[in-house]
């Protein structure tokens, strides 16, 4: 019997970005899927949308492994999360594989996942434009760092039998295994857009048609018994599985004392219970839909776990609120895309300022963020922001180092949270806010909105960083 702790994994990596490392990760995971195995979807850093990909193919939900916004100590642990219960697990590299957090080494990178995850890499190259060189290319990647096992390279791109023989003599003096050669085939490519792929949730009848064809081309093209005998050789971690209920619960993992509340404790279940009588359990509402589909599996664990009750709702087609709703959370995503809709929906709109003006806790995400504006690129949105919002030619990127600059209902003054940023709009604010986060980036400025209990930014985080906001956040809930 297989054990987390000692499923076969594979981390596919690249020498850089556009490779084809989504195509060949979501591939390989559907065509495993096809074979009868429960599949575990991994993607490194904090892309939202390759994982949508990577849900369809296995049919379980996809996961970001992150060791900049949730530290090295935690990318084993929400591993062994996710895979729980899986035959075999496929980790989708993020950019070149030893690219990471700038200025901070290996911090973050492919290669660094891969040592904390003792896991095999398959290196995808695009062969497009390279015969030999390919052999000096691939001897880089593998001497580059020992610590950092290749164990094989699928070609990428290739464009005839002649141009796989020059690949293959090439790469014998490397030796370094070829697992697959995968042909040019545009009709598996996936549209992309200002942020990159259009997300599954836009687009799901073709994006099932694209798996389907990453699938076929996967299989047909690579050896998938000597990629899954590679997937066997990876090394057992020591660590244990990330457990929501066992983090909320700890406090170890709450150091602001402003999250602790007299008279209250938590059960072992990780549910919030007033000492003596059963909590009120509290609903929040999760946005989602295709404009709002960046979001991490772990947060609604982790609001479950400190005892809330999870709904989902769709900004474009709800008009009201889930009833009962006694907190809201609006992730990422495309509201931009979408302004003319969600403008249009103006009875949720109006419920939304009505629920903020109450003082309800609400937690907004870049995307959340700019949907509570009070316009955005001049289309009305909900008006609980004193601050408009535009589209730009500017991409806004990277990781953040932040810290709470008051209390909110996320997190106490001073609480310090890593997060990333990722947009190419700007919000010009008016007044009535305080700002949410210092950030360095590397200058030092304030970002983001606090307004009674609602918590709006351009920052995405990663709760299993920091569990006692999902607690903090669903006592205000109860309290509010």
């Amino acid at each position: 019997m297989v054990t987390s702790a000692s499923v076969p994994r594979l981390v596919i990596a690249a020498p850089s970005s556009r490779s084809g490392k989504t195509t060949v990760a979501t591939g390989l995971m559907a065509a495993f899927a096809a074979r009868g195995l429960a599949v575990s979807p991994h993607k490194v850093g904090p892309d939202y949308i390759d994982p949508g990909y990577h849900a369809l193919a296995t049919g379980r939900v996809g996961r970001n492994l992150d060791a900049y916004l949730c530290g090295p100590e935690l990318v084993g642990p929400l591993f062994l999360h996710g895979a729980r219960g899986c035959d075999i697990a496929v980790v989708e590299g993020v950019m070149g594989m030893y690219d990471g957090a700038a200025g901070e080494g290996e911090l973050a990178s492919t290669a660094h996942v891969a040592k904390l995850l003792r896991a095999p890499v398959v290196l995808v190259v695009d062969a497009s434009s390279q015969s030999r060189s390919v052999a000096a290319l691939v001897h880089g990647f593998v001497s580059w760092d020992p610590e950092v096992r290749v164990g094989g390279v699928i070609l990428n791109k290739v464009a005839s039998d002649r141009h796989e023989e020059l690949l293959r003599e090439a790469l014998e003096q490397v030796g370094v295994p070829v697992l697959g050669v995968l042909r040019r085939a545009p009709q598996v490519d996936t549209p992309s857009r200002h942020l990159g792929l259009v997300p599954v949730a836009e687009r799901r009848a073709e994006a099932v048609e694209a798996v389907a064809a990453m699938a076929a081309q996967v299989a047909a093209g690579c050896d998938l018994d000597a990629l899954a005998g590679l997937a066997r050789s990876a090394g057992a971690l020591s660590c244990a599985a990330w457990d929501a209920a066992e983090v909320v619960s700890s406090p170890t993992h709450h150091p602001t004392r402003s999250d602790e509340r007299p008279g209250r404790q938590v059960g072992a279940t990780g549910a919030v219970r007033a000492v003596g009588v059963l909590a009120a359990v509290p609903r929040v509402a999760v946005a989602g839909g295709p404009a709002f589909t960046f979001s991490y599996a772990e947060h609604a664990e982790l609001l479950t776990a400190a005892g809330a009750e999870v709904v989902r709702f769709d900004p474009l087609r709800d008009e009201e609120l889930p009833e009962g709703t006694s907190g809201l959370v609006i992730g990422g995503g495309f509201p931009e895309v979408y302004a003319s809709e969600l403008s249009a929906n103006e009875p949720l709109r109006k419920a939304v300022a009505v629920l903020a003006e109450s003082g309800a806790p609400v937690a907004a995400e870049c995307a959340g963020l700019l949907y509570l504006c009070r316009e955005l690129d001049g289309q009305p949105m909900c008006g609980v922001l004193d601050a408009g919002a535009r589209m730009t030619e500017r991409l806004t990127l990277g990781y953040r180092d932040a810290v709470a600059v008051g209390d909110s209902v996320l997190a106490a003054a001073g609480t310090r949270m890593r997060g990333h940023e990722f947009h190419r709009t700007v919000v010009e604010p008016g007044s009535g806010a305080e700002p949410a986060w210092g950030v360095r980036t590397p200058r030092r400025r304030v970002e983001g909105f606090v307004q009674r209990g609602v918590h709006a930014s351009y920052l995405h985080t990663h709760w299993a960083s920091r569990p006692g906001v999902a607690r903090r956040f669903v006592e205000r809930c109860r309290t509010s």
